[in-house]
Parts: structure tokens; C-alpha cells; sequence
């Protein structure tokens, strides 16, 4: 440290800089100092890598942890094989492995064997095409079969408790207001021409390609055209994701799209719960994906409760029997809006 100060000569009469050091008055200062923060920085560095191994240690004990339970589970099954069980076509990892052609997958066990299994984590699955046997499930003992815990936990960040992703009273209670929109009258009168107008709007697509000589997407397009039907008839609005004429409803329809892959892909991936618990990986992507579904669904509960206010046009659509299964829902509660 340097100081600068200002003297008078009494012979010349001009000022002088007279120039003192500090610098051993400040290095005795400085020495401890530097010590110290030296310290606190080495037993940072150490706590922070502390927490590092801690957090790796328990993250590979539940990965052998799965693994280990998996194949304890694995190898009971295959040992335990009995004659009145359906055959065990193999495991998830399977599933996996041709996750990017598993429809096709799907068909090559139904023409093998009509009912098989495969083995998840911690359960087996029995997937069938018996018309005998889906008969039994949907129809003559419905109400024996549930989705169950693995289903639910698999779709329940998507679809919450809507009637996809419950059981027992909450799915009778949005069945029964739902089971409304597949009356006949009301799919005379109101759903049917929802559909035929988007598929005409699809026609009309396809036919212009067609005369264009261009490619188009089929699945993208079907895709399109049922998203547009179940919104008018869901929500009484018009999305018009086969035009492309609204940019909300375009990232909308992207983000539930891939939404509903990521939420499919959980039923191959043993390790999703651990993504999300990290946000990391598809499970991070799945989050972007529902914080757009959620606040453009939101707006449009918020749209529907201003239109639902004016009652002429509410008691008209009732009258109608053009109220769409929103309107329904928020009905139900007491009140129209």
C-alpha cells in the first residue's frame, strides 16, 4: 500500500511527494486472511464433493437395488411356469429393444399366441387378443379389473385424475357425465357433424396434396383431425391444429403429442421415476411438455367460465343438447360457471 502526501520545502517553496510503504504492515494483515478463506474454501470443496458421493452411492444402490429385484422377479416367473398360465414371451428390456416398431411388435405376439405375458418390474402383464377373453375383461365382468397402481402412477402427471387415469368412483362419476356425448341423439345432433366437418377438412387435405404431388404425414394428419373433433366436442372450441392457422394451439397439439410418447415410453423405462425425482432426460422433457398442456388447457376453462356467464347462450346449447363435457363437468358442481 502506498500513500501519497503532499509537504511544503522551505527553500524552494514547491511540494514534495513523500512516498511510505506498507506493504509489511499490510502483508502481516493479509497472511491470516488469505489462510482463512483457504480454509473455508477446502471444506467447502469437501462438503460439496461429500455430497456428490452421497448422492452417486445412493443412486447406484437403487439401480442395483432394481436390477437385483428384477431379476429375482425374472427368474421366478420363468422357473414357476405353469401349464394354466399363458405363455411368457419375455421381459420389458424386450419391449425396449423394438420400442420404435411396437405396434408391429404387438401383432407378431397376438398371431403367436392369442393371450402371452411379459414381465415388468415387480408384476407380469397379460396382453391378449382373445375376443373371448377382452369380452370377459370389458363386458361380462367389467367391474372385477381396475388399471391399477402402475398404470395410474405411469399417466397421473399427464392425465391427472381425469377418467384415464382412475379407478372405482372418481371413473363411474366422469363415466356417467361423460356417457352423455355418446347418446345417439346427441351423436346425431351434435358429434357426428363435428367429426364429418373435420373430415372433410382432412379430405380436402389430402386431395390438395394429392393434386400437388406432395408428401404428407398420414398418422400427423389423423392425428390433427381427432384432436381438432375432441376439442370441439371436449371443450365447445375450435382448435384448427389440421390448418395451422393458431400458433397456441399448434404448440399445444406438439407439446401433447409428445407428452403422450414420453408417458408411453415410461412403460420401458425402469429408471423413470429416478429421471423425474432428478428432472433430467425425457422426464424434464416431459415437464416443458405439461407446464404448456396445463396453462393452454387453463385458458380455456377460463374462456368457457366468461362464456358460460351470459345464460342465453348457455340455456341455448342446453337446449340444443350442444353442451360440450366441459361445460357438463363445471355444470355438475353446482353452478354453470
Amino acid at each position: 500500500m502506498v500513500i501519497l502526501t503532499p509537504m511544503l520545502n522551505g527553500q524552494k517553496n514547491n511540494q514534495m511527494v513523500i512516498l511510505h510503504s506498507c506493504s509489511e504492515k499490510t502483508a502481516e494483515v493479509a497472511a491470516p486472511m488469505a489462510s482463512q478463506l483457504s480454509s473455508l474454501a477446502a471444506t467447502a470443496g469437501l462438503c460439496l464433493l461429500s455430497a456428490l458421493a452421497i448422492a452417486l452411492l445412493a443412486v447406484t444402490i437403487y439401480i442395483l437395488g432394481v436390477v437385483a429385484s428384477f431379476a429375482v422377479f425374472c427368474i421366478r416367473e420363468y422357473a414357476w411356469r405353469a401349464h394354466d398360465r399363458p405363455p411368457l414371451l419375455g421381459t420389458v428390456f424386450r419391449l425396449l429393444k423394438n420400442f420404435n416398431r411396437l405396434f408391429d411388435e404387438h401383432v407378431e405376439y397376438a398371431l403367436a399366441h392369442r393371450t402371452s405375458r411379459i414381465l415388468f418390474l415387480g408384476h407380469s402383464e397379460l396382453w391378449t387378443s382373445d375376443p373371448q377373453v377382452i369380452e370377459h375383461i370389458l363386458k361380462t365382468s367389467f367391474s372385477k379389473y381396475r388399471k391399477g397402481d402402475f398404470n395410474i402412477q405411469i399417466m397421473k402427471d399427464l392425465f391427472g385424475d381425469g377418467i384415464f387415469a382412475t379407478d372405482g368412483k372418481k371413473w363411474r362419476h366422469q363415466r356417467k357425465l361423460a356417457s352423455h356425448e355418446f347418446s345417439t341423439r346427441v351423436l346425431r345432433d351434435f358429434s357426428s357433424v363435428v367429426f364429418r366437418i373435420n373430415a372433410a377438412k382432412l379430405a380436402e387435405k389430402i386431395s390438395s396434396a394429392a393434386a400437388n404431388g406432395t408428401a404428407i404425414d398420414m398418422q400427423d394428419l389423423l392425428m390433427k383431425t381427432t384432436m381438432d373433433s375432441i376439442f370441439k366436442v371436449g371443450f365447445g372450441f375450435e382448435l384448427n391444429t389440421l390448418s395451422g392457422s393458431d400458433e397456441p394451439s399448434m404448440q399445444f397439439s406438439e407439446a401433447f403429442d409428445e407428452a403422450n410418447f414420453l408417458v408411453f415410453h415410461r412403460y420401458v423405462d425402469i429408471f423413470w421415476k429416478l429421471k423425474r425425482l432428478l428432472n433430467i432426460g425425457s422426464e424434464a422433457k416431459l415437464k416443458r411438455n405439461i407446464e404448456i398442456i396445463d396453462n393452454f388447457v387453463m385458458q380455456l376453462i377460463h374462456q368457457k367460465r366468461e362464456q358460460m356467464k351470459n345464460g342465453r347462450d348457455y340455456a341455448t346449447a342446453k337446449k340444443k343438447g350442444r353442451e360440450d363435457i366441459l361445460t357438463r363437468f363445471r355444470g355438475c358442481l353446482g353452478t354453470p360457471y
